[in-house]
């Protein structure tokens, strides 16, 4: 613990926490942000339908709602043409993209996907086995288009599927790269940006990718509420993720006789979610208006301080694809040789107020080859079937990593 002690703590969300609980779980999902119950809570007495009435009170959540659409694509980046959809969550934003992608296109992931960009895709899809370092993913990726390119029938669409940063390791993706390479082949790309939009900014335009996916329970936002973010012609031609009232310009008297709307309405059929997506906005505009650079530099102090106390034990091994040394941002998965790591968790939480996530993450190819080639690398032959995971937030202080690490470095 000889890392030069993290800049004074800014948060600009005022994210809410228990007393005397070390939250160290923001990746599965992240504590609420003052700013998201309070913007929830000046809507409240005012909720009442959006796009389906006349009243002073539906108008008023209506502009809410059509404004938090505008927050959430500035936030992101989002170009003309780009439609903001608001969804449940990443999985549903990936899954939604499933369903409007062209009939033949073919799918490339990274066998180092989070399920939700791994399960949805059709079959044909390609996955890449998982690079050695960023650049070993581009070439990976180049390779592979570059054979579509001979192999495939003339014309039928591709999409790259790619993580902006692993939620088990959180190794930063070279997503720009990934974005030139697709584009030179004709592809386009989706980001999924559940884990990378809470730790660093993500702009659609800057990156120059096609589709972008988050969750707010991840971005401090626990409102039940995601978006898919991205270019308009394929969601316009496909037909609607889910039929019913708000889909349509019009219904008639035959099963037939029914004309969708086009634009996000398409795929938000029923009852939208007003207060997730105000409450997301809300963070967006926080996140937006703050330093996040100095927020950047903060979490890399906290990160460097946990992943050097981690080095330190003799039995932790930490798990990761990249070189040591390749961006991240704050997630550090490991095991404890000779411990199971439920049980692990289970000690931590109960013993010591700290919370961690024990398993395979919802990524379990990748997961199981990391765990496989920490015993390699180590020599170890007691290392457990499943891992550990860390996950700093706006909330983590330098007590609660060295909470964590000497609760690790005690356990009996």
């Amino acid at each position: 613990m000889d890392t030069p002690p993290a800049p004074a703590r800014p948060d600009p969300l005022g994210v809410l926490g228990v007393p005397g609980e070390i939250n160290l779980d923001h990746a599965a999902s992240a504590p609420c942000a003052r700013a998201a119950a309070d913007a929830v809570a000046e809507l409240l007495p005012w909720y009442a339908s959006v796009h389906r009435g006349a009243g002073a009170l539906s108008r008023r959540c209506t502009l809410a709602y059509e404004r938090a659409r505008q927050t959430v694509g500035d936030f992101v980046g989002a170009r003309a043409g780009d439609h903001v959809i608001f969804t449940r969550n990443t999985t549903d934003s990936v899954n939604l993209l499933a369903r409007a992608l062209p009939a033949g296109t073919t799918v490339v992931t990274f066998a180092g996907e989070h399920h939700a960009n791994l399960l949805p895709w059709p079959r044909g899809s390609v996955r890449l086995p998982v690079p050695a370092d960023p650049a070993g993913a581009v070439r990976a990726l180049a390779a592979a288009l570059a054979e579509l390119s001979r192999d495939a029938r003339p014309g039928l669409p591709v999409l790259v599927a790619v993580t902006g940063a692993s939620n088990v390791t959180g190794e930063v993706w070279p997503v720009a790269e990934l974005a030139r390479v697709a584009h030179r082949h004709g592809a386009r790309i989706l980001v999924d940006a559940a884990q990378l939009a809470p730790h660093a900014p993500v702009d659609l335009a800057a990156l120059d990718v096609d589709y972008l996916a988050l969750s707010g329970h991840k971005l401090y936002a626990p409102f039940g509420t995601g978006v898919l973010v991205g270019r308009g012609d394929w969601l316009d031609a496909a037909a609607p993720y889910l039929a019913g009232g708000g889909a349509t310009s019009h219904v008639g008297p035959a099963t037939h006789e029914v004309r969708w709307a086009t634009g996000p309405a398409r795929h938000e059929a029923g009852t939208p979610n007003l207060l997730g997506a105000v409450a997301l906005a809300a963070v967006c505009a926080a996140l937006a208006g703050a330093d996040r650079a100095a927020l950047h530099a903060r979490e890399q102090a906290l990160l460097s301080r946990l992943r050097r106390g981690l080095a330190a034990l003799p039995d932790v091994v930490e798990l990761r694809t990249f070189p040591a040394d390749a961006p991240r941002v704050g997630i550090v998965s490991f095991v404890v040789a000779g411990r199971d790591s439920a049980d692990v968790a289970a000690r931590l939480a109960a013993a010591h107020r700290i919370g961690v996530r024990d398993g395979l993450f919802c990524a379990h190819p990748l997961a199981r080859r990391l765990l496989s080639e920490a015993a390699a690398r180590t020599g170890r032959t007691d290392l457990p079937p499943t891992a550990l995971r860390a996950s700093l937030g706006l909330g983590t202080t330098e007590a609660d990593v060295d909470a964590l690490l000497t609760a690790l470095a005690t356990l009996p």
